[in-house]
């Protein structure tokens, strides 16, 4: 399929069409031979996060350059953009973070008569909790967390986040690296929710992570592929679309969601404070909303993409799978991030280097 994709966008250009998303709406003007460039977009993602073709299909039809980083955490872009978020016209944090970037005025609102393609973004997902006006974001894909585990390397199908802390599975556990998600690991199995701010709940919960720390192999983000792919870890908390990735190399890998309830996420596209290149950042945000780029992205990274006409192009197997697109039932059991206090954010650094300190 995204074989079929990619031949679909090299027409689309070698034809001088411009990509449409639902209702008719376009990602851009294709560029004729010879059209001087009109800038460039510096554009900050995560890692494994897109079909990097669309990139040169942007420039293609637009004349601007794209320069692509990528970062592993929320945490890691956040010190980045607070040191110098002026080098950067497009990132895409996730929920929580959009909520503290915008309360901290790290962002810039959106011009949406230049993204048309926001038109095509479900309903459900517009003026989120962390973004209430709908001003500073557009979504770019969405998903849920859960365990990847190795069928072969794990005696009992995995049902709750209890697996992650099982001394039987020493030295084949991966857990994430960074603050938040780890905690949060931490935090939903004690049965408490992710945004608690009760100082005693956190510091449980990071005892709980020390006293994990000797079972575990690595602290990880991206390295988590490899890991698993391969079959050196047995356990992983990650997301279902990286799952569905990690699954195509490895088949012995399968997915649960622990009973004691998820995160659900959405990471969004976001032009930070004093960008130099916010028309170009706009018509990039645009372009990525296209019904065929969205398609290849979502081939590509296999995550739940949140345009509609996206999901009417993608075979059944994949805009019926529960876990992709989740019905009412399974989302009541999901929780997303919420942005907190300066004061509890403080508390987590102070436990994040606690853990990492602390001896196995």
């Amino acid at each position: 399929m995204k074989k079929t994709l990619a031949l679909l966008l090299t027409t689309a250009l070698a034809l001088g069409l411009s990509l449409t998303a639902c209702g008719g709406t376009t990602s851009g003007t294709a560029s004729t031979p010879g059209t001087e460039s009109k800038g460039e977009v510096n554009v900050y993602n995560w890692g494994v996060y897109i079909d990097e073709s669309v990139l040169d299909e942007f420039t293609a039809q637009t004349g601007i350059k794209v320069n692509y980083d990528t970062f592993e955490s929320n945490e890691s872009m956040y010190g980045v953009l607070k040191n110098d978020g002026a080098s950067y016209d497009v990132v895409i944090p996730s929920d929580y973070m959009i909520s503290r970037m915008i309360e901290e005025d790290m962002l810039e609102p959106l011009d949406f008569a230049n993204i048309p393609n926001f038109s095509d973004i479900d309903p459900a997902l517009k003026n989120p909790d962390y973004d209430p006006e709908n001003l500073y974001s557009v979504p770019y894909m969405w998903g849920l967390l859960g365990i990847i585990y190795n069928t072969t390397l794990v005696s009992e199908t995995p049902t709750s986040w209890a697996t992650m802390f099982d001394a039987q599975y020493s030295g084949q556990i991966l857990m994430f690296n960074n603050s938040r998600d780890a905690l949060g690991v931490a935090l939903k199995y004690l049965g408490y929710s992710y945004n608690t701010t009760d100082e005693a709940q956190i510091k449980e919960a990071t005892d709980l992570l020390i006293k994990q720390k000797p079972l575990v192999q690595s602290y990880v983000m991206d390295e988590i592929f490899e890991k698993m792919q391969s079959g050196s870890a047995a356990i992983g908390a990650y997301y279902y679309g990286d799952y569905l990735t990690m699954a195509d190399v490895n088949p012995d890998l399968a997915f649960c969601l622990p009973e004691e309830g998820t995160n659900l996420y959405v990471d969004a596209m976001c032009i930070p404070k004093g960008a130099e290149n916010k028309a170009n950042a706009e018509a990039f945000i645009n372009f990525m909303c296209s019904t065929a780029v969205g398609t290849a992205n979502v081939e590509e990274t296999w995550y739940s993409s949140p345009l509609l006409s996206v999901r009417e192009e993608l075979d059944p197997e994949v805009s019926e799978d529960p876990y992709a697109y989740p019905d009412e039932e399974l989302l009541a059991k999901c929780e997303s991030f919420k942005n907190l206090p300066q004061e509890t954010l403080t508390l987590y650094d102070g436990e994040w280097t606690r853990l990492k300190l602390a001896s196995n």
